[in-house]
């Protein structure tokens, strides 16, 4: 299958011609884009990964702690009168669903998807929480009709190649089993060194364990409409490491409380009261 993400159009027209090696390009880029890690994982490093795992849309996690919200979604990209890069999603089922384009996608649409049809959009999901609804950033579209046939490069099919899946990763930090609302807290990677690792929240839909909250959750979620359920849920533990609470010693209690106490310097004598003369 052949990936396709924005990228200059001079580096894109080149490694068209050549499917595997382009393919293992930007499967590359996608896994170093959408790895929002932990500052206690280690950096991404797609060089590590099989052959196969850099075929699929979304590679398996780079480490066990990696942060991430990424998914594919089959629908037509419909721009707003306004401007190019922002626009809907109108899926395969008919939900509307807000999206904007990144850098990287723009020149390959302009040069070479037909915006009348639809395609299998590579997207990050976010949740406005002033209004609570689902908002897309696509980032990449993936076309398995795009490669070419002497390709020795196998297959992929399966659920994670599929319209409406999504691998979301990261830290419970609300849950609600009455309204069976879920809201996740991912951790952007700072892009830069010196940087403050950046937040967002993404809303859920769904059922999860008794004690869910401060723990790292590995999500297997669907698109449904405009929402996201939760299929599948691995606990992985608590997001953040417990610090072990301080044993008072007894003896300093004991020391303290049998040293007398002395007046303070600045303490006001206390005078005796006269008696008053019959």
């Amino acid at each position: 299958m052949l990936a396709l993400l924005g990228r200059p159009m001079n580096l894109a027209k080149d490694n068209l011609k050549q499917p595997n090696q382009f393919s293992t390009a930007v499967n590359q880029s996608t896994e170093s884009t959408m790895s929002n890690q932990s500052q206690d994982s280690v950096p991404s490093n797609s060089q590590t990964q099989t052959t196969s795992e850099r075929k699929q849309p979304i590679p398996p996690p780079s480490h066990p702690r990696q942060y991430r919200a990424i998914g594919l979604v089959q629908a037509k990209y419909k721009q707003s009168a306004e401007q190019m890069t922002q626009g809907t999603l109108i899926t395969t089922d008919g939900a509307e669903i807000e999206a904007v384009l990144l850098g990287r996608i723009i020149s390959l649409i302009k040069n070479h998807l037909d915006l009348e049809k639809e395609h299998l959009w590579v997207v990050y999901p976010r949740t406005k929480m002033q209004d609570n609804r689902l908002h897309m950033q696509i980032v990449g579209v993936w076309e398995p009709e795009t490669l070419s046939q002497d390709s020795e490069e196998p297959e992929v099919s399966g659920e994670q190649t599929d319209h409406g899946y999504f691998s979301i990763r990261g830290e419970v930090i609300f849950y609600s089993t009455e309204e069976k609302v879920i809201i996740v807290k991912i951790k952007q990677f700072p892009r830069k060194e010196g940087d403050k690792p950046k937040f967002f929240k993404l809303k859920l839909k769904g059922v999860l364990g008794d004690r869910p909250l401060r723990r790292f959750w590995d999500l297997k979620v669907r698109l449904e409409g405009e929402d996201l359920i939760i299929e599948e849920g691995t606990d992985l533990g608590f997001a953040q490491k417990r610090k072990p609470k301080a044993k008072k010693d007894p003896k300093k209690i004991q020391l303290k409380s049998s040293r007398p106490s002395k007046p303070s310097p600045t303490a006001r004598p206390i005078l005796p009261k006269k008696k008053q003369s019959e």
